[in-house]
């Protein structure tokens, strides 16, 4: 993993504002399109980092940190099959990243997602709270949350103008059970422009394959090069 332009930026005191990873200095990143990074469960904000390399170098890429202590790394919000599990707690998580966009969204010329695992979740409730604030969102195996009918997950917006969304994952992913992977399926093809593509014995992880379809994907949707 390649170490990155700057280093991790702390957060703040009230904990509103995340640490990130940026691979650019601020003094290069004005005008560019931002790649908001968000890891898995259990890692961290440098998990993804080594991602930025395989690239658009055009990106500047931001990588969060997750809120909550978990095991050597962190979590967004608990597990569903965890006790302090609830829609609530993601709202809360998810909440506060789109707080830290609208503070560095000015600087970029647009803002795409990618999330991997839990991340995808957090990616995806970002696109379902603000459906026309991205110019794109990847997936990586990764799933939805149920909405549970709250109203910041705003789904009938989402419908109305889709957004192109690029979702990778392995049929044989242990992890992301298939009672996870259905609902997710169900709502990617009605509320997005949904690019779907499976990865044999990738499991639960990125390979090479996928990155350079990931490339190719932010190349073609936000930079308009084919």
């Amino acid at each position: 993993m390649t170490e990155p332009a700057t280093g991790t930026t702390a957060p703040s005191a009230d904990h509103r504002t995340p640490a990130v990873l940026w691979s650019k200095p601020e003094s290069e990143r004005s005008g560019t399109p931002l790649l908001v990074l968000f890891h898995g469960y259990m890692a961290d904000e440098q998990d993804l980092m080594g991602l930025a390399d395989h690239l658009p170098a055009d990106f500047t890429v931001a990588s969060v940190r997750a809120p909550l202590p978990a095991g050597p790394g962190y979590s967004w919000f608990p597990l569903a099959r965890e006790g302090g599990y609830s829609v609530e707690r993601v709202v809360e998580s998810v909440t506060a990243v789109a707080g830290w966009l609208d503070d560095v969204r000015g600087d970029h010329s647009s803002v795409s997602l990618l999330g991997f695992s839990q991340g995808m979740a957090v990616a995806t409730s970002l696109l379902r709270h603000r459906p026309t604030d991205f110019a794109c969102v990847v997936g990586l195996s990764g799933f939805t949350v149920p909405s549970e009918g709250h109203a910041f997950f705003r789904d009938d917006e989402a419908a109305a103008a889709p957004v192109q969304f690029f979702w990778g994952r392995d049929q044989e992913d242990q992890v992301i059970t298939p009672e996870m992977i259905e609902p997710t399926h169900a709502w990617l093809v009605k509320h997005t422009k949904l690019t779907k593509i499976l990865y044999p014995n990738m499991f639960h992880s990125i390979n090479q394959q996928e990155l350079a379809h990931v490339r190719e994907f932010l190349t073609m949707t936000v930079l308009g090069r084919r």
